[in-house]
């Protein structure tokens, strides 16, 4: 079988038989693809830590038919050990393990934004330089982005009359102007949408200086927006602490 080697962060594993684990990883190279980790269950494998959720690893493997094998790993990071004592981080951080894996529906089909885009986000939280809940819904709405689905929080994202605009439809596009908008739009607060572009643009001076009743009404819009696009829920959302 043909190897190769590419570097990877570990978004889920499952079990297979009685030591082998199935990881989900989002590689560099090769966008989001499954292997088998064998006997990595076993007291002693030579790399069972490293492939743990959050693992940030350099990776060997064989290239099989459905699954690679996982024959070298080494550890670049460990983000998982820095963000366990943290419960709002550890859950921000795996909603975005979530999210990237959700994003990235087509196994082996690169997706090198996706993941140059989880690897900064998960540095970010590590380091503790904003809140948790800003790190993730920025990673939401940038993610969204690369999908192809950039809303606008200024401008009427149907016709682009300069905003800024109060009404805002998750299934329009963002911000509406009045000729646009449909019945029954949301009127988020001003500060609010001047809050989600900021998180999709990277103007964190801004960001950081928000109220927490912003940051709500934001985390609000931008879980709808990935709901809306995924057509459910991320399963560990609920989790998330919002401020």
């Amino acid at each position: 079988m043909p190897s190769y080697r590419d570097e990877a962060i570990v978004l889920r594993t499952q079990r297979l038989g009685e030591a082998d684990r199935i990881v989900t990883l989002l590689t560099r190279g090769r966008g989001r693809i499954r292997a088998v980790a064998k006997g990595v269950r076993r007291t002693g494998s030579r790399f069972g830590a490293r492939l743990e959720p959050f693992g940030h690893v350099d990776l060997q493997l064989h290239e099989g038919r459905s699954l690679d094998t996982v024959t070298q790993a080494e550890s670049l990071h460990s983000y998982g050990a820095e963000l366990s004592g943290d419960y709002p981080r550890w859950t921000s951080g795996t909603a975005m393990l979530e999210a990237a894996e959700r994003l990235t529906p087509v196994e082996r089909e690169p997706a090198v934004q996706q993941y140059l885009l989880l690897v900064g986000g998960l540095r970010t939280l590590v380091d503790n330089t904003h809140d948790a809940s800003l790190v993730l819904d920025a990673f939401l709405l940038r993610s969204l982005a690369i999908a192809g689905w950039s809303p606008s929080f200024w401008d009427c994202a149907r016709c682009a009359a300069p905003g800024p605009h109060r009404a805002f439809s998750i299934t329009g596009g963002g911000a509406l102007c009045s000729d646009c908008r449909p019945p029954g739009c949301a009127t988020p607060a001003p500060e609010t949408l001047a809050l989600l572009g900021a998180l999709l643009s990277g103007e964190w001076a801004l960001a950081d200086a928000s109220e927490p009743r912003h940051r709500r009404e934001a985390s609000g819009l931008a879980a709808a927006l990935i709901t809306w696009h995924l057509e459910r829920g991320l399963r560990s959302l609920p989790l998330v602490e919002r401020g």
